[in-house]
């Protein structure tokens, strides 16, 4: 059964979903912030786009392992200006495809494929390097994987350690946001107490958040009110392995790593958290000033 968030001031830092999460919030009562952390910049141009079209119509992959859904489709259009639609498929179903979740397996589907196998929930790295063990060995494979946002560096040299011979294709990059004022905003409502839920959807987020604070010089009243006064919503291990690296412990986590899942974890919680987590910090402050007396 889920509580009203009326009253309660949510940040959200998601920027592809931005208006969808917002909408969906309110509709539990919630009053939104909504401060993008992100910006998604394709790369003009892949430089690998025409070493992979190559490599797939040539025979020089052994696996092709696919993070997201918006990288695969860049991906798979920008190869298609070196080589033709029907070699692309030709040389595609020959490998084994391994989609992190259902978006990049829809990319698959103007080439007429599917994947070999798709990584179940929670859909991190870890999952992947699973499916890719037993049966599945890679020891010896060539293994080309279509990267997002940030280089992975724990799947490549987890991969590499197995005896994989692993190619990463960068296909884009999150950026800060053009207009950071947003971001700037939800930062200030967190430091003076004026926000009682913060949203993280993914583990980049936090980075921007920290980000921007230093430059404002509210990186650690930032860290503390996250810490002890907000109540921290993640939506899955990623992000929160992300939160914890800087000292933020995550208080809602939702059992299916999805936006909705999230934001229906965070109605059905957070009321009571908010008010168990704002006493704990008020008792806390009680104690240190009398100590200090």
């Amino acid at each position: 059964m889920t509580q009203s968030l009326k009253g309660l001031q949510v940040i959200s830092f998601e920027s592809r979903l931005k208006n969808e999460t917002t909408a969906l919030l309110e509709k539990h009562g919630a009053r939104v912030l909504a401060a993008p952390a992100l910006r998604e910049a394709p790369l003009s141009e892949i430089p690998d786009a025409k070493a992979f079209a190559e490599a797939v119509c040539e025979g020089a992959i052994d696996v092709l392992v696919l993070l997201t859904g918006v990288g695969a489709t860049l991906l798979l259009k920008a190869a298609c200006n070196y080589r033709s639609r029907a070699e692309l498929a030709l040389g595609l179903s020959k490998l084994t495809l391994v989609c992190r979740g259902p978006k990049p397996s829809n990319a698959l589907k103007p080439f007429g494929l599917r994947p070999t196998f798709n990584v179940p929930e929670p859909n991190t790295w870890r999952e992947v390097l699973r499916r890719l063990e037993g049966p599945w060995a890679v020891a010896g494979k060539r293994v080309w994987i279509q990267e997002y946002g940030t280089k992975n560096l724990q799947l490549l040299q987890a991969l590499s350690a197995r005896g994989a011979q692993v190619r990463a294709v960068h296909v884009y990059s999150w950026t800060l946001p053009e207009d950071t004022a947003p971001l700037k905003a939800a930062i200030l409502k967190i430091v003076r107490g004026q926000a009682h839920i913060a949203l993280f959807t993914t583990a980049l987020q936090i980075e921007h958040v920290l980000s921007v604070a230093q430059e404002i010089g509210m990186a650690s009243a930032v860290r503390r009110a996250l810490s002890s006064d907000v109540v921290v919503a993640s939506v899955g291990p990623v992000t929160r392995e992300a939160l914890e690296r800087h000292g933020i412990h995550t208080d809602i986590a939702p059992g299916h790593p999805k936006l909705g899942h999230l934001i229906l974890a965070v109605a059905r919680r957070a009321r009571p958290l908010v008010s168990e987590k704002r006493e704990r910090h008020l008792q806390a402050a009680s104690l240190s000033i009398r100590v200090g007396k």
